[in-house]
């Protein structure tokens, strides 16, 4: 049985809900905790020719959650690109993703998933952390299933093609969605955490992991990592490869992980010194072939 928004809050700590809930508004710019930012390898996509801003959807609990939605101004039947915010949350990176699916010709949308617990773009990095550290697992799978359903409910998609991707904290929501969903049809990894932390207790609002749900993945997914991705062990990536060579499931089977060995963690991200331009190139053009290969495009 799924919490209710009270159950839900009662999760969390004294001083995390008594802010209740805020779903406020999506902040302009970038996230407080990636300032400053590499401004000259910034990739900017304009919204000409786009429906793009800021949207509310409904979500369990009677409450609408912020997110960024950006589609081509004419058409319908788009197919739809979930795109999962890094740990910062939906800050104008993403939000140019969203847009560069856009000039494809999806409906991108970004859900504030953090909006219960707090908005992360305005806080520091130690505090981004405590923030993110409660929010249950289960309450995103279950925003991104309102969030394919709101899309289905504009009449600009008929939600028949859907994708997801997400960074960071949200690749490692894409592959927990893929073995949550049976609507998706493909999803790309970068760089989620597919381990547990060496040592760390199993928490109630992350009890699984990637390699966990390996065999129970409805759609394929790519995963693309960086060699010199201190956080995220070679190791690890090797141990969710024999996860999904070992699978029963097709979807676990067809999927595939990608490393690209000169790049580090956050490679996508072109605001950040992180920022691999070769490897986030090759990247985007591995997803937009997967999504076709697999009925999201």
């Amino acid at each position: 049985m799924r919490e209710t928004h009270e159950e839900l809050v009662g999760l969390l700590p004294e001083e995390v809900s008594r802010r209740g809930f805020i779903a406020g508004s999506l902040a302009a710019g970038f996230a407080l905790a990636v300032q400053p930012v590499a401004a000259q390898t910034i990739i900017t996509t304009d919204a000409q020719g786009l429906e793009a801003g800021e949207v509310k959807i409904p979500v369990r609990g009677g409450v609408e959650m912020p997110a960024y939605r950006a589609m081509p101004l004419r058409g319908k039947n788009f197919p739809v690109a979930l795109v999962v915010q890094e740990i910062f949350g939906v800050h104008e990176h993403i939000k140019d993703v969203c847009r560069r699916f856009a000039k494809l010709g999806y409906l991108a949308v970004a859900p504030s998933l953090y909006f219960r617990q707090g908005d992360t773009t305005r806080l520091k990095m130690e505090d981004v952390m405590k923030v993110v550290g409660q929010v249950p697992d289960e309450q995103v799978m279950a925003d991104l299933d309102s969030t394919v359903g709101w899309a289905r409910a504009t009449k600009r998609s008929d939600g028949k093609k859907v994708g997801v991707t997400g960074f960071c904290w949200g690749g490692r929501i894409v592959w927990l969605y893929s073995a949550h969903s049976r609507e998706l049809d493909a999803g790309v990894a970068w760089y989620g955490r597919l381990v547990a932390r060496e040592g760390a207790a199993v928490s109630p609002l992350t009890p699984r992991q990637p390699v966990d749900v390996a065999g129970e993945l409805n759609a394929p997914v790519l995963g693309l990592y960086g060699g010199k991705d201190t956080g995220i062990p070679l190791a690890s990536v090797e141990r969710m490869r024999e996860a999904l060579k070992a699978s029963k499931s097709k979807a676990a089977r067809r999927s595939e992980i990608i490393v690209y060995p000169e790049a580090g963690h956050g490679f996508h991200a072109d605001y950040r010194p992180s920022y691999n331009k070769e490897a986030a190139a090759d990247g985007w053009q591995r997803l937009r072939a997967w999504f076709k290969k697999y009925g999201a495009a």
